[in-house]
Formats: C-alpha cells, structure tokens, sequence
C-alpha cells in the first residue's frame, strides 16, 4: 500500500470534487469552481499543520491563523470606514457635502453598537 501525503484532502471532499468531474456535471464554469476548491483546500490544510507544529513548539499557532485568514470586517467597521471615506472626499466638493456635526452623529450611532462576538 503507497503512503499517502501528509497533506491530502479528507475523502469526502475527494468523493464530491469526483462526482462534479464525473457524472456529467463538468463544465467549464465548474472546472473554474473546483480548481480554486482544490487549491484552497490544501492551503488550508497546510495553514492548520504549520499551526499545529507552531503549537508544539510552544508557539501561538492561533497568530498565524489571524494573519493568514484574517476575519473579514464586521458590517460596524465597514460603515465606520465608509462614514471616514465620505468625509474625506467631502473635503473635496462644496459645502452640500457631508458637513462635521452629521457626521458626528453618524460616527457615535455607530460606535454605539456593540460589537459582535
């Protein structure tokens, strides 16, 4: 029996990938899907062994896991950087644009929401 790599996806996931290429499924558009699948899989899988060997050296794995698949910002911290990008660009048009107390009071709106867990 050959050995398999360390770093193989898990058979599930080769059962399903299989089924797209071969039960008349395969299309251009879902080589274009599964390509990426199959890519983004072994990186994950190498990202959560260099976190586990990092752990074993007494290192924070966790770290690079932030640093490698950073959380996307929460819809709090997009409309606080949509809010700072328009007063930047209001530096820029007439006076109708967005003026200081507005967007004050939309500033302390948002920030006012917690923030989710």
């Amino acid at each position: 029996m050959t050995q398999q790599h360390p770093i193989t996806p898990p058979p599930e996931l080769l059962n399903q990938w299989e089924d797209v290429w071969f039960d008349g499924r395969y299309s251009r558009l879902n080589f274009d899907v599964l390509i990426p699948e199959v890519f983004q899989a072994g990186a994950d899988q190498e990202l959560e062994a260099c976190c586990a060997l990092m752990d074993e050296w007494g290192l924070d794995g966790e770290d690079l896991m932030q640093c490698r698949r950073p959380k996307p910002p929460s819809l709090k911290e997009q409309a606080l950087q949509a809010l700072n990008d328009a007063i930047e660009m209001a530096d820029y048009v007439p006076p109708e644009g967005i003026c200081s107390d507005q967007a004050d009071i939309i500033r302390r709106a948002l920030e006012s929401i917690p923030d989710p867990s």
